[in-house]
Parts: C-alpha cells; structure tokens; sequence
C-alpha cells in the first residue's frame, strides 16, 4: 500500500506533453457487436508501428451505468499507444442512452473483451496481453470480467475467455451489496455481480489508484478487497491519494501520475521494457 506524492519521472511528463501532437499513432473505429439493431463500438488507438502481438488495454468509461464518456481515457490511449500499446476505448450500453440495466452494461463489457481476444491476430494483439482498465463504474465492469461468471451474451461464443491479463482500477465500484454502491439498482442479484463478493485466485494481477477522501467507495472497502486478494495470493497493489475524492484521476494534473504508475505496473509484468 502506498500514500502517493506528485513525483512522475521527467520521461513520463516530456512524453504527456507531447502526445497531442504525436504523429506516431493512428485511430480506428470497429463495430464488435450489435444489440436491439444498434452497433456497438470499439474505438482504437495504434502504434505506427510494423509490429504484432502488441500488448493491449481496453478502457471503460465510468458514469455509474448512467452515462458515456467515451473521451474520458482519452490521453492514456495515446500515452500508451506511444510506448508500443494497442489501446482501446470499448463502448457499451448505459442507461440514460440505451435504457439499460447494469447487467447489460457488464454482458457488453464481457463481449468486448470476447471480441478482442477472439479476433487478436487481425488486431496485432498479443492475446495473452490484454488488460483491462476503467473508472467507477467502469472499474467495476473491468474487475467483473475477471471474476463473475453471468451475464453473458446468449450470442458470445463463451469458449473464449472474457478475463484480462491485468487489471488498472480508477476509484472502482467493486461493492454492490446492501451497504455498497448500485444496490437499489442491482438488489438480489449482488451477490453474482459484485466483484467484493466474487475473488477468487485466478483474477489476474491488479492495481487500484484511490483518493483516501473518495465519498462513494469507501477506503476501507478497498482495503478490505486488497487483503482478500493478499489472503488468496493474487496481487493487489493500492496507491492511496491523500484528500483527494471520487474521481480524481479525472483532474488534468493527475494524469502524468496515473500514467508513470501504470508504465511501473505494466514493467513490473514485463508487458513494457
């Protein structure tokens, strides 16, 4: 466990700097399925690079199930599409939107990552390298993917596994019982959906940035999740941000941070030399 400072090193905050105006990437968009006659999206960020079998992130936008965001993780995509990733913004139903439910926003989230894993090879993806990230929310749908075994798409091919390589958790819906976030939505069903109440050992190696004031996930309700995964011998690093609240990864300032963090996490699994 570590309380963060606002140390970066001086290559992450000269490469931030110029990502805006990188010409060392480029941007696609696919459609990987289709619900009630609607396409759901992917949106790409390559490398310009010759290379295949690139290490992978798929991003998922937080917004309580409620609302889009697809520019949200924006900046990292580019980041990371400049030290050799392949990144990826995946969309998937909300409810304000596409008057969902979050099981709905999960079974997509699930075939997002299906997708990509299924279609690696056309994709330039390493299918063993494929991470996946998300805010809020969306650290709850990435935490789900690794542990919950409902929600499916009757139309996903099952065989192909939905759990990522590693997992990067912004501030992450990870409790959905009765004292937690998402139970007048989610109800009895908490107990298949909610990733506190699902670890297990095969859940992939995680690293969570929370702000120690974060008025929706309570400290001690990520505390408590990383000394589950410790009792199971699954590694949990937690990065504390002193006085900072929900959603602070959000702030311009702490972007540089996010990332020189992520850069030593994806290091640390030889995934980034």
């Amino acid at each position: 466990m570590e309380i963060m400072k606002s140390f970066i090193t001086f290559s992450t905050l000269m490469l931030y700097s110029l990502i805006t105006y990188s010409s060392t990437i480029i941007e696609d968009t696919i459609i990987y399925k289709k619900t009630n006659n609607k396409n759901m999206f992917l949106y790409i960020t390559y490398p310009k690079t010759e290379k295949n079998n690139l290490p992978c992130i798929v991003f998922f936008n937080g917004g309580g199930w409620v609302s889009r965001k697809m520019e949200q993780f924006d900046s990292y995509c580019k980041y990371f599409a400049n030290k050799g990733f392949i990144c990826i913004r995946a969309e998937y139903r909300v409810s304000k939107i596409d008057n969902s439910t979050p099981f709905e926003s999960l079974s997509d989230a699930r075939s997002s990552i299906r997708y990509i894993r299924k279609n690696a090879f056309s994709l330039k993806i390493d299918p063993h390298k494929i991470a996946a990230a998300g805010g809020s929310a969306g650290g709850h749908l990435a935490a789900a993917c690794a542990c919950i075994k409902k929600y499916d798409d009757i139309k996903d091919d099952i065989s192909i596994s939905c759990i990522p390589n590693a997992l990067i958790l912004f501030n992450p819906v990870i409790d959905n019982g009765p004292s937690g976030y998402g139970f007048d939505r989610i109800g009895k069903e908490y107990k298949d959906f909610s990733p506190l109440h699902n670890i297990q050992k095969s859940m992939p190696p995680t690293t969570i940035f929370i702000g120690t004031k974060d008025r929706l996930i309570p400290l001690e309700t990520i505390k408590y999740y990383k000394k589950s995964m410790d009792l199971l011998g699954v590694r949990c690093d937690l990065h504390l941000y002193e006085n900072e609240g929900h959603g602070f990864f959000n702030h311009k300032e702490f972007t540089p941070i996010m990332l020189d963090n992520m850069e030593k996490f994806f290091q640390s699994l030889h995934w980034l030399k």
